[in-house]
């Protein structure tokens, strides 16, 4: 993949204040997820969860003092199952204890299965503008395979009301599945992109421990493409998405030109951002120092806590200069602009080493951009893990 000369993406390198909002209910459980999601059988008190958002939210206001949100983003789980008014609620919440300008990023999850047109149009009225839809598979088998409660119709039309209704599109796909060759996903990436999408996450199939999938490869019953065949996937990826205008920004997402992820972009430029509901994370600068917090997972465990003492929080942990250095290196350098060596330095207190930088620029792994950036180049993002980890010692 030919990557670009270094360009500032969306608005400038500013990696901006988000807010996160984790509703973590979902109609079934992926037998690939790992994400904190539960299954109820009963309908969710979705008024009493609300109370509990925004109780949280004032825990949040006080970590972060004043700031101006620049997206806010509605994970899960299955958001899509909430009702219009219970995203209504916690915008409003979220504009009453910060200053969030017009037309900022608002994005929310959505499944093709969960759909209807009345909740979008209820979502776009309450103040929604990007929606990513969770297709996951352009073909029936494969999302039988995946467990997804939706078939191609149930997708397309959701594709198309989205389009109808949002400024903004975007989907996830996921590639790397049993017996896919290339030529199967290039069609299928080619057929995406007929849709009029503006920007596409594309996930290897990865097995996570605790998921039903693992027991499935484990006994030998699930074969998913080995390193070597996945690699190929990942490179023919990077070359279908450059050819039709949506180049990778990210490891895993592609976007036409001024589409990127505003919030994700906040993430992966090491940016703050506040993260509420249950089992979600956030990063916090206060007093001078980055805190890690990070609430608790259990929805109902975390609406106890919430309403006894006010927020659901269980992790608030200064990270060390060192600590924020690593994690400045592990996500920007998952972005096509790499990273800002001068603020790595910063943290770090050091150069990067000069023998290990040499190595890596020698075997094709990473190039520096003049004085004051390195990032990984294709081959390097093959191996991502590996490149931080050598860059980090």
């Amino acid at each position: 993949m030919h990557l670009s000369p270094l360009s500032a993406i969306g608005d400038g390198m500013d990696p901006g204040f988000g807010i996160y909002v984790h509703w973590p209910f979902c109609a079934a459980k992926c037998p690939y997820c790992d994400f904190n999601s539960h299954v109820r059988h009963q309908p969710v008190d979705q008024p009493r969860f609300v109370t509990a958002f925004l109780r949280e939210m004032e825990e949040a206001r006080e970590l972060s003092g004043p700031r101006t949100v620049t997206s806010i983003f509605m994970g899960g789980g299955t958001p899509s199952l909430m009702d219009p008014a219970t995203v209504d609620a916690i915008l409003n919440g979220i504009a009453n204890h910060w200053h969030v300008p017009d037309g900022i990023e608002i994005t929310m999850e959505a499944n093709p299965s969960s759909v209807e047109a009345t909740r979008f149009h209820g979502y776009r009225a309450a103040g929604v503008n990007r929606v990513s839809l969770g297709v996951q598979a352009l073909n029936d088998r494969d999302l039988k395979f995946l467990g997804r409660l939706h078939n191609v119709e149930d997708a397309l039309k959701a594709v198309r009301l989205a389009r109808e209704i949002f400024p903004r599109m975007s989907f996830d796909l996921i590639y790397a599945r049993p017996n896919q060759t290339v030529e199967d996903w290039e069609r299928e990436l080619k057929e995406a992109v007929s849709y009029a999408v503006d920007h596409l996450s594309l996930y290897q199939l990865t097995i996570e421990e605790g998921t039903p999938f693992y027991g499935l490869h484990k006994a030998g019953k699930l074969v998913v493409p080995d390193g070597e065949q996945s690699a190929v996937l990942y490179e023919a990826t990077q070359e279908i998405t450059a050819a039709i205008g949506m180049p990778a920004y990210e490891v895993s997402n592609h976007a036409r030109p001024g589409a990127e992820s505003r919030h994700n972009l906040t993430y992966w430029r090491y940016g703050d951002y506040a993260g509420i509901g249950p089992g979600a994370h956030g990063r916090l600068t206060i007093a001078g120092t980055k805190v890690a917090t990070a609430t608790e997972r259990k929805p109902e465990e975390w609406l106890r806590l919430v309403e006894e003492t006010g927020h659901g929080m269980i992790e608030r942990e200064p990270l060390d200069l060192e600590a924020q250095a690593d994690e400045l290196l592990l996500m920007g350098l998952r972005l096509r602009e790499g990273v800002d060596l001068a603020r790595w330095q910063s943290l770090s207190g050091r150069d990067p080493d000069p023998d290990r930088e040499q190595f890596l620029i020698e075997h094709g792994f990473i190039e520096r951009l003049g004085n004051s950036r390195l990032r990984c180049t294709p081959a390097g993002m093959l191996i991502l893990d590996a490149v931080v980890a050598d860059l980090a010692c």
